[in-house]
């Protein structure tokens, strides 16, 4: 390949990867790949200037502008810094710094993995905030940032205006709640925090956004009116004083006190709450940096070093399985403790099976163990040099290691799930889709309060819901008798449910809600539903051969068997209870999009599917109407494009 292709092919590349990451906030690629890549680009152009061309992303800062967000002009750009990726680098630096500069300071910064803002006040009033976007021009984001509750809404001294920028990130520990929860809920989980935090910000909802805990470091005053100052660490000061939470910063007065901070900030990376990818090292005077200026892309003042993965060899002692809240099986090394990018790491990720085969990793193997900025260490690649004797392949194992049921792999994926009804390590997840409001709708009775239930062995599957006692569920954290009353009595009320949202309930594999309403109105019964075989399943509307069987081998699991026979007793309904609707959205289809007022988009879904129309996802020719809620997006945008009537709520209430 001559040097032409190769620019080509890592211009395609990197832009390619700059969409996924700037525009869709969905990387896939470690941003240290992504870095090497732009600087073998970089090192090219250099070489053979005469080959640069306008959409080579050496030539803008990166990032488009999404059309859900009005556009903000910064007044005070918001640059990208240099990267640089080892101590010789952060040397030369500092050698062109002293040719410009008599005597230099240096401020040295932790570099948060977020995403990058700046905040605008007129007369100490926070008035706007936006996204970085190309540097230039941004993104109006400003709800969402109110959400976030280290911002300040005002501020001590009313300047007449005063622009900061910071990173928003997402605590770790808010990261692996978040996660958890919607590890419960039966939602994708992300990927990391800086994923997170970014596709947060963007929400069009604040509540969402709100709902993230979003945190924010202040590390640049951008602009300010009123006020003048020498040093970007008097500026840091300032900022602190009017509430900011400003970065750490260590002020130093040589290059080689630069690479010594750099190695520490690296070494105690467990102590921050954010993600960190490197360090930060500016020109601490303000009159100085005036004097270097920018180039077209970065200030000449600073640089910011990016940490490679640390890669250390260990060795692997066992190898464990856990099982998550979905009831997917986790396997885990069990290595000798290696100190990684701050931490001694024990364990380290084997993701799934497909991953143990494609690095054939075995129990006694030495390996080489990565920690690049991640949370969770994985394994890069085995040392078979070094493979002991007589060491086997390791395979999942064919039952769940929890509760003793059957595991049976994703078709569609490399997940192997437990199929256990009754299994104590997805109860939780179990019991808040059982009590959900599509589901068998129990309120007062909502994630918090059922973890208390768990952890006091109050109960062990969603059976044991009916066999609660008032003055027990009072005795719960933060319940008192009128809320454990309540309680009692939903859960009470919920014995009466239709047959429909029991079998939802009960979490059957690609039974939803859609799909438990057209069984209980089919069989009628769960005994006559118990009694069919593959063949009368398959023969249903919307049953395909997969869920159908999927419905037998629930049905034969005996942990199922003995929860259906504890609900029974108890006296939950098991029959179809028909009602008399009307048909008049036969043969219509609805696409519900925005937030409404009177219910949910699920709640007025199944109003459409009770009247024989469908509610779908998309938008088609096909599409019948578009119910349209306040925000409501692309979806929108489409249906005018395509001229499908759009109903706002009032007319949609009308229909109904």
């Amino acid at each position: 390949m001559n040097y032409r292709e190769e620019m080509k092919q890592l211009r395609d590349t990197l832009n390619a990867h700059g969409y996924r990451y700037y525009v869709l906030d969905a990387p896939t690629i470690p941003d240290f790949e992504y870095d090497r890549m732009l600087r073998r680009l970089e090192d090219l152009e250099k070489e053979h200037p005469e080959e640069i061309t306008p959409d080579s992303p050496t030539q803008r800062v990166g990032g488009r502008i999404l059309a859900a967000f009005e556009s903000v002009e910064h007044e005070v750009p918001l640059e990208s810094l240099q990267d640089v990726f080892s101590p010789e680098e952060v040397n030369e630096f500092g050698t062109r710094m002293a040719e410009s500069l008599h005597q230099v300071a240096y401020s040295v910064e932790p570099k948060v993995d977020g995403l990058s803002v700046a905040l605008e006040y007129r007369d100490g009033i926070f008035v706007r905030g936006a996204t970085r976007g190309d540097g230039r021009i941004g993104e109006d984001v400003t709800e969402n940032l109110r959400t976030i509750k280290s911002i300040p809404m005002t501020l001590p001294e009313k300047l007449p205006h005063l622009i900061v920028r910071g990173e928003v990130y997402m605590s770790h520990r808010v990261f692996d709640e978040l996660n958890a929860m919607r590890e419960i809920n039966g939602e994708p989980l992300f990927a990391n925090p800086r994923n997170a935090a970014a596709g947060s910000l963007r929400q069009l909802d604040s509540k969402i956004a709100a709902q993230r805990r979003l945190d924010i470091q202040i590390f640049n005053l951008q602009l300010c009116q009123g006020r003048t100052f020498e040093t970007h660490e008097q500026t840091l000061d300032y900022l602190r004083t009017q509430n900011f939470k400003v970065i750490a910063h260590r002020v130093v007065n040589s290059i080689a006190e630069c690479n010594e901070e750099i190695v520490a900030l690296n070494e105690s990376r467990e102590k921050f709450p954010f993600d960190m990818d490197g360090a930060v090292v500016k020109v601490n005077s303000l009159t100085d940096r005036k004097l270097l200026g920018s180039t077209a892309k970065s200030p000449r003042w600073a640089i910011a070093y990016k940490y490679p993965p640390e890669q250390k060899p260990s060795k692997v002692v066992n190898i464990v399985v856990q099982v998550g809240r979905t009831g997917v099986l986790t396997p885990k090394a069990i290595v000798e403790p290696v100190h990684l990018a701050g931490t001694t790491v024990t364990n380290a990720t084997l993701h799934n099976q497909d991953y143990i085969a494609e690095k054939d990793i075995r129990v006694g193997d030495t390996v080489l163990v990565q920690k690049a900025g991640e949370i969770i260490p994985e394994i890069v690649s085995v040392d078979l040099s070094k493979r002991p004797f007589g060491t086997t392949p390791y395979v999942l194992p064919e039952r769940c290691p929890v509760c003793g049921a059957p595991v049976s792999r994703d078709l569609d994926g490399a997940a192997v799930r437990c199929t256990g009804a009754e299994c104590p390590a997805q109860l939780l997840r179990n019991l808040v889709h059982f009590v959900s409001r599509d589901a068998m709708d129990i309120e007062g009775v909502g994630p918090a309060v059922l973890q208390q239930m768990i952890e006091t062995e109050m109960v062990r599957s969603p059976a044991d819901l009916y066999y609660l006692r008032e003055e027990d569920v009072a005795n719960l954290e933060r319940m008192g008798k009128k809320s454990a009353r309540n309680a009692i009595e939903a859960i009470e009320k919920s014995k009466e449910n239709d047959l429909s949202r029991l079998l939802y309930a009960l979490g059957i594999r690609q039974v939803g809600a859609k799909a438990g309403h057209v069984l209980a109105a089919h069989f009628k019964s769960f005994e006559a539903l118990s009694a069919s075989g593959l063949d009368e399943l398959t023969e249903i509307p919307d049953i395909g051969p997969i869920t159908a069987q999927f419905i037998l081998d629930w049905l034969g699991s005996a942990q199922s068997q003995h929860l259906i026979g504890r609900l029974k007793a108890a006296g939950v309904n098991m029959e179809y209870l028909e009602k008399q609707v009307n048909s008049n959205f036969e043969g219509m289809t609805f696409v519900l999009t925005g937030t409404l007022q009177k219910f949910t988009r699920q709640e007025a879904g199944k109003l459409v599917e009770e009247r024989g129309g469908k509610a779908v996802s998309s938008v088609s020719k096909k599409t019948t109407y578009v119910v349209a809620g306040e925000n409501a997006g692309a979806k929108l945008t489409k249906a005018q494009e395509l001229g499908i009537p759009v109903l706002t709520e009032n007319e949609f209430l009308e229909m109904l």
